[in-house]
């Protein structure tokens, strides 16, 4: 088997995917912009063979490394970049080499635009927030005028909080239309809920591998825009009637053969037509693992190994990694440089040295929503999760 690994080099942990390929005998070959040598040896050791390009984003100059590659060793079985920035380009690497093994460039559409996303979660009967599509300040007013303020807008095609805005009254609405860029946007009533994720991994016949979930704070966008600290975890178990809503998405949207990462709110309060309070509701799919180091803090959430299982569905579309019952919470809590905090890295790691499993500074292109500094611990319950949130994160 050859499989493709586009951009293996970030974020750092990204080696293991491809580790974990080559254990089981794939053929592992990299596209990416990074200099050989200053590839980790860990991830040279996970390729058979690296192909750099001069830039990424330069399509033809990709498509040669791949033309590249399949004649040198021959038809191409798998494209894949784990990563949300590079679906649109793997996608179109697919169609044009013909592989079969994951979204063509027309399938692709239906899980990267917002809008086109509704149709979907009906189809499998999760409720979403009304919506518009975002065309002039007139209809967008009548909008806001049925659903009520406030509405957020966001980039019908976008990746993460940037460019969203939360719009409260009629005067927000004429700065939205005055500052927003030149993009497709959408408009949505405004949901009050906590998010939750529904991650998982499925095999070629839509069913999943491995189910995870993870809860975030109600707006990344605020974290984003406001520069505030950013704490999640990683829950013990799924919560039920999530694993059902996330099962019926993945059957609904007809995708196989990936890591999945589904957002959802749960109502914090009932909203009319569309749940009571605890209800969950569909907020957008990610047909990708969850960004930064979520992989890991599953891993070590489940004491599994998610990279392993995601190499076994790709080799031989069953899971391998047994189960060990040793499941419980793993929380992220990270810091921001522009902030003072009361308790110091050498407190930190005095009162919880021996729960933390990762700590370190983030690179600066993921610090805008991740923050400067992690700390990534295991937690025995939800309880001793929000403990540790707040004792990292408490502000001078």
């Amino acid at each position: 088997m050859n499989f493709i690994f586009i951009s293996p080099q970030f974020p750092h942990t990204y080696w293991l995917w491809c580790n974990r390929l080559k254990k089981n005998g794939v053929n592992v070959l990299g596209i990416g912009d990074t200099p050989y040598d200053e590839l980790s040896y860990e991830l040279k050791s996970s390729l058979n063979e690296y192909y750099k390009v001069s830039n990424m984003e330069n399509y033809d100059e990709v498509f040669r490394a791949v033309a590249f590659f399949s004649f040198k060793y021959g038809k191409i079985d798998w494209i894949e970049s784990n990563n949300e920035y590079w679906l649109t380009q793997d996608a179109r690497l697919r169609t044009d080499f013909n592989i079969t093994t994951g979204a063509d460039s027309k399938q692709v559409q239906k899980y990267r635009y917002k809008s086109a996303m509704k149709k979907y979660y009906e189809e499998a009967g999760v409720p979403t927030a009304r919506y518009l599509k975002v065309t002039t300040i007139d209809k967008a007013l009548a909008f806001a005028d049925e659903v009520s303020y406030p509405v957020f807008a966001k980039p019908d095609n976008g990746v993460g909080a940037f460019g969203t805005y939360k719009i409260e009254n009629k005067k927000d609405m004429e700065a939205f239309f005055n500052d927003k860029p030149n993009t497709p946007y959408i408009m949505e009533e405004f949901i009050t809920g906590d998010i939750y994720s529904y991650d998982a991994i499925i095999n070629s016949k839509y069913e999943p591998l491995f189910e995870s979930m993870s809860q975030f704070p109600p707006s990344i966008s605020e974290i984003v825009n406001k520069s505030l600290d950013l704490a999640y975890y990683t829950a013990a178990d799924v919560n039920e009637n999530l694993r059902k809503l996330g099962r019926a998405t993945v059957k609904a949207f007809k995708v196989n053969q990936r890591f999945v990462h589904m957002e959802f709110f749960r109502l914090t309060k009932a909203k009319k037509g569309l749940g009571k309070k605890g209800d969950f509701i569909g907020l957008e799919v990610n047909m990708r693992p969850a960004g930064g180091y979520t992989p890991d803090m599953m891993n070590f959430a489940h004491a599994t190994d998610v990279y392993q299982i995601w190499a076994d569905m790709v080799t031989y579309d069953e899971r391998r990694v047994e189960e060990n019952g040793l499941d419980h919470y793993c929380v992220f809590a990270s810091r921001r440089d522009i902030h003072n905090y009361v308790h110091s890295h050498d407190e930190i790691m005095a009162k919880y040295g021996d729960k933390i499993v990762m700590n370190e500074r983030m690179p600066d292109v993921l610090a805008g929503t991740m923050g400067n500094y992690l700390y990534t611990a295991h937690a025995q319950d939800e309880e001793a999760a929000k403990e540790f949130i707040a004792f990292v994160q408490e502000q001078a």
